[in-house]
């Protein structure tokens, strides 16, 4: 193949990959084995549990959603020691009615790598996550701080689908808003807690809770 020949199809393809647009439609994500089927039941609670106190031991949780992406990055600061842990994480549900089982893959970053990717658009959400078991189950239970001050969350993972689908409301929660988007926390970081409380009262959602 003479040289111009060769050097004017190298070019083509550099003109071809420079211009390439990205879209789902000719994006392939391949399953990947670092995935993991996350379920979960998440309540609304009017605030922490019986037996539970904001003294009590906590994690603080800033999550930072990337703006029009799945991706989330999480700090984890232990107070009792001051150290924290850094998750960048893709967290995605494969069928947008069922919110419970959702796709999750966590990488775990160091302080130069947190830093680079701080450079990015999100919207944050700040958190005080308590330790709290009740009948046999461990949940994690959501203390909001800043604009969503005053909203309690409380989740529980499960092993199975089994397990999960056969588990009841536990009596300290208001509802369950698994299945509810606005509960989900890439929504959660674009709202505030007066956004909640007038969606809890549009909907009804304690009050249906409480016929059931």
């Amino acid at each position: 193949m003479p040289f111009s020949e060769a050097t004017t199809k190298v070019t083509s393809y550099s003109e071809t990959m420079s211009v390439a647009k990205l879209t789902d439609l000719n994006t392939i994500v391949p399953d990947s084995r670092y995935t993991r089927v996350e379920r979960e039941r998440r309540y609304l609670l009017q605030d922490l549990p019986e037996g539970l106190t904001r003294a009590d031991h906590h994690q603080q949780i800033t999550d930072n959603y990337l703006t029009g992406t799945r991706l989330r990055i999480r700090k984890v600061r232990d107070p009792r020691t001051n150290k924290w842990v850094v998750k960048f994480t893709q967290k995605f549900a494969p069928n947008p009615d069922d919110l419970s089982r959702t796709m999750i893959t966590n990488i775990y970053l160091n302080a130069t790598e947190a830093e680079t990717l701080a450079i990015f658009e999100a919207n944050e959400i700040r958190k005080n996550r308590y330790p709290f078991e009740f009948d046999g189950r461990k949940f994690s239970v959501d203390m909001f701080l800043g604009d969503l001050f005053g909203l309690v969350l409380a989740e529980v993972s499960f092993a199975t689908d089994e397990e999960m689908d056969t588990f009841a409301k536990p009596p300290f929660a208001l509802a369950d808003v698994t299945n509810n988007e606005i509960f989900s926390g890439g929504k959660l970081s674009q709202l505030t807690f007066e956004d909640i409380r007038k969606e809890i009262e549009r909907s009804r959602l304690i009050n249906r809770a409480s016929s059931k």
